[in-house]
């Protein structure tokens, strides 16, 4: 039976678990970042929303996560003793996420945590992309953060409480060339979540970035991508691009793992941060001390 939705703020909980009685939605959560992020926070007490494209697209390179990814996502929230809701949702799409907010909202009783993940990476020259190419990009990075953020927006500033996390990228404060809808996506995101800070500021619900270099998943260990980083060789590997990676941060590192993605996203979700919002912050090896501001 559905849960009815519930206005009261969720409750204080315990050290141990300080999420608990919280619901927490990630999007993009049936592998990688997503998944890392709905885990970690499952671990913190909270029951979980995942949702998931489920498909590739033609004009993303590499694999996209299939159900049973997102499968097994919701496979592991159950072993912690949480409770998961999934589906398969494009975030393209306002109404679909509006659809699974309300479901979730109805079988929780609430969406207190939106972690707005979802995300891949279209690779082209600015003189040769099409239409698409750029589309895809745009609307699945950016416009799928609107769309999620718009759908949680009323329940949590009815409840008056709320956390939202926006996944940018270092690419949303620098840039690189051959990627540029991933790099303006990025950016929006930034732009995106500091207009809504100031929106929610007044209802106890912060809204918040984090941008991380280049993050261990799929979205960079794939072919296409290393032949964009290594020209220079018909078929490179991931020891090939490892140089390269590592000079986009400043710590000498190729990358850094989802789980410490995580713990930012972990942190900004806490008390801790009730007075963190707008902000933008950085898990990049270092890359950010190459930054303005």
């Amino acid at each position: 039976m559905d849960k009815e939705a519930d206005d009261s703020p969720p409750p204080v909980a315990d050290l141990a678990l300080p999420l608990a009685g919280r619901v927490a939605l990630v999007t993009g959560g049936a592998r990688g970042q997503g998944r890392s992020h709905a885990v970690g926070l499952a671990r913190l007490g909270a029951d979980i929303a995942i949702c998931d494209l489920g498909r590739n697209l033609q004009t993303v390179s590499y694999p996209l996560a299939n159900p049973a990814d997102l499968d097994e996502t919701t496979r592991q929230i159950g072993t912690i003793g949480r409770r998961c809701e999934s589906a398969l949702v494009d975030v393209r799409s306002l109404s679909d996420v509006l659809t699974f907010v309300d479901r979730v909202v109805g079988e929780f009783g609430s969406v207190d945590i939106l972690v707005a993940n979802a995300g891949v990476s279209t690779l082209g020259s600015i003189c040769t992309m099409g239409a698409e190419e750029w589309s895809v990009g745009i609307d699945t990075n950016l416009t799928g953060v609107f769309n999620a953020m718009r759908a949680v927006s009323p329940h949590m500033r009815r409840r008056r409480w709320g956390r939202i996390v926006g996944i940018s990228s270092m690419m949303g404060r620098s840039s690189n060339p051959g990627i540029p809808a991933y790099v303006a996506s990025k950016w929006g995101i930034i732009g995106l979540v500091k207009s809504v800070a100031q929106e929610l500021a007044p209802f106890e619900v912060t809204v918040n970035a984090i941008a991380p270099g280049n993050v261990s998943t799929d979205m960079i260990h794939n072919d296409q991508l290393y032949r964009l980083m290594r020209p220079d060789l018909a078929a490179p590997t991931a020891d090939d691009v490892a140089p390269a990676m590592t000079a986009l941060h400043v710590q000498s590192v190729p990358w850094i793992e989802p789980e410490e993605v995580t713990a930012a996203v972990a942190f900004l979700c806490s008390d801790g941060a009730r007075h963190i919002t707008g902000a933008v912050l950085d898990v990049s090896a270092g890359a950010s001390a190459r930054f303005t501001g």
